[in-house]
């Protein structure tokens, strides 16, 4: 059970100090080595979050100890990767049908195997331009351009980028790049819409 209390008798140098509990009741014992996630070091006077556990000599300790503003970060931080995630499954979901419909019409021979490979190749490319770049970004290193990772989505790289961007957690947040590379989604399927008409049908066949 979490309870909140204030920090109080704090000695830094020996790193240990007591709390008193917010809804009154009996004292408890802190270590600065129940500290988890802290951001700093505590001070007397510090709202700090915890758990109550038992000592050998039968006296009150406090334990899983956060400080309140680091409790709260944390909760946020959650909540917002929560949102991410639900907010991200329609796309997860789109992307995982349009590779199964690919590998499908491809088996049924409604496009040609060639195409297939274009995907699968593009994408396998795309997710290693996505990998090279996020290392280069952490190490200083040259950067591959936005414009042509959006070009390896809009030539069929998509599905591998997108894969990228939710594994490696690269270029997910920057939301004008988002928008981007969502566009050339778009401009792709609309292009793989073509090949099914009579014109993108014989087109095909002239090749």
């Amino acid at each position: 059970m979490k309870h909140q209390g204030k920090l109080s008798n704090w000695n830094d140098a020996k790193g240990f100090g007591f709390v008193q509990p917010n809804g009154g009741g009996l004292r408890a014992f802190v270590h600065i080595s129940a500290f988890s996630r802290r951001s700093r070091r505590p001070v007397d006077g510090d709202i700090i979050v915890y758990e109550v556990a038992q000592q050998t000599d039968g006296k009150a300790k406090a334990v899983n100890v956060m400080l309140l503003a680091d409790h709260k970060s944390g909760h946020t931080r959650k909540s917002k990767s929560q949102r991410s995630s639900g907010s991200s499954k329609p796309a997860i979901l789109g992307t995982l049908a349009f590779c199964i419909a690919l590998v499908a019409l491809t088996v049924l021979r409604t496009i040609p195997v060639e195409l297939m490979f274009i995907y699968a190749g593009a994408s396998l490319l795309a997710f290693l331009m996505y990998a090279w770049d996020k290392s280069a970004a952490q190490h200083g290193r040259w950067r591959t351009p936005e414009a042509h990772l959006q070009l390896i989505a809009l030539l069929g790289g998509w599905p591998g980028a997108y894969v990228a961007q939710r594994t490696l957690r690269h270029k997910s947040s920057k939301t004008t790049f988002k928008v981007t590379f969502w566009c050339m989604v778009a401009l792709n399927l609309a292009a793989l819409s073509y090949v099914f008409t009579e014109s993108g049908q014989s087109l095909l066949h002239s090749i």
